[in-house]
């Protein structure tokens, strides 16, 4: 995806595409990291612990001097130190009384105590995001600390939601015994919204070649993602795959060696589009999606490689076929807090009634085996 620079407040969930460096020291002076009194160390360890209270050094406001070394500035946090000054007691640890402060014996008064020093978390210069990185709260928090207004990310890609069947009823429509409702297209977009993927569009199209070719082919024009679900697989139905052929979609492949989801195809589109073929049983149509279609869109923005997610299996699993098996499961936690992927084994690939309450699924290695307690797989969150 190509690059484009946004406001920062709109960058939250994109990737950056620089690398980011420290405006200046960080922090840029020595900063009050409590509540209290700034003053000499060397006077506090001569034994004298009762100061006149000189004035205020507040957050904020240019830095002041102390007059004597026997007296104190009152300080709030994230304030400048004031000149002269080396060490904070904390507000709880002083008495004050007629504009004095006593400092109580339990105090420590070493240098520099409850003082963040200048440059302690980065000098100025510092790299402190790399390009890929992904824009979180924290991140965000980073980059405008570098004093910037603007960030260069990558521009989201449009992606193109699409259904096929005719078996397909919208919900709140009136439906025929014969009818299901149309659901996994709500599944695909709640799935790309939750990772803040926004340039989503949908629709619903029938199993006739005129209209595939007709709405595919707008959508081939006017976004860089196609996400399909349903037509791909070995029916008479299946028209997908020969509609996308016929608007000049390259086949990469089609059919994988897992379950579900064995009929996924992928294409890659004359301008380059990517093009998602995903099977139109429910939980093949999920599990593909977060497998494949999620991993995908973020490696096109740029996104830097992660470690996989790994859980111990919480029960034995048997795999029957030569086949890699992806396997919805919980994630619980044992007293220890070590977490464990409890097995929620569907009813098919039409079930998507058992993913409610999952956190996602497991991906194990194709049989015949069976994989024990304890056995550590990758997860993936739905």
């Amino acid at each position: 995806m190509p690059i484009e620079s946004s406001p920062i407040s709109q960058c939250v969930g994109s990737t950056l595409r620089e690398s980011i460096f420290a405006e200046r020291d960080q922090p840029p002076f020595d900063r009050v990291a409590m509540d209290g009194i700034a003053g000499d160390s060397d006077t506090w360890r001569r034994g004298e612990r009762r100061l006149k209270l000189q004035g205020v050094q507040a957050a904020g406001a240019p830095q002041t001097a102390l007059a004597r070394k026997d007296y104190a500035i009152e300080v709030m946090t994230g304030a400048i130190l004031p000149a002269g000054c080396d060490c904070v007691v904390p507000i709880e640890q002083i008495d004050v009384e007629d504009g004095y402060a006593t400092i109580r014996p339990s105090a420590d008064v070493t240098p520099f105590h409850n003082v963040h020093r200048r440059g302690s978390d980065a000098c100025e210069g510092a790299q402190l995001l790399a390009s890929g990185t992904a824009l979180r709260a924290p991140e965000i928090a980073v980059a405008a600390s570098a004093g910037l207004a603007r960030l260069r990310v990558s521009r989201q890609p449009a992606i193109a939601v699409v259904s096929t069947g005719d078996e397909l009823v919208e919900p709140g429509e009136p439906i025929a015994g014969f009818q299901v409702r149309r659901s996994n297209a709500y599944a695909i977009v709640a799935a790309l919204l939750q990772r803040r993927l926004a340039r989503v569009a949908e629709e619903h199209i029938r199993d006739e070649e005129s209209s595939l070719h007709e709405r595919l082919g707008l959508y081939l024009g006017t976004h860089d993602v196609l996400v399909l679900s349903g037509g791909v697989s070995m029916g008479r139905f299946d028209l997908v795959p020969k509609a996308l052929k016929h608007l000049g979609v390259e086949e990469v492949f089609h059919r994988i060696a897992q379950r579900p989801g064995a009929p996924m195809w992928f294409g890659v589109g004359p301008a380059g589009q990517a093009v998602f073929g995903l099977p139109g049983n429910p939980v093949s149509t999920l599990t593909c999606l977060i497998r494949y279609v999620v991993p995908a869109i973020a490696v096109s923005m740029g996104a830097g490689e992660r470690a996989p997610e790994r859980v111990a299996l919480a029960a034995p699993v048997t795999v029957d076929g030569p086949r890699a098996y992806f396997l919805p499961v919980f994630v619980g936690h044992d007293d220890s807090g070590r977490p464990w992927a409890h097995p929620r084994p569907t009813n098919g690939s039409g079930d998507f009634l058992s993913l409610a309450g999952t956190d996602g699924f497991i991906e194990l290695p194709p049989g015949p085996n069976t994989y024990p307690h304890g056995f550590v797989a990758t997860v993936y969150r739905w």
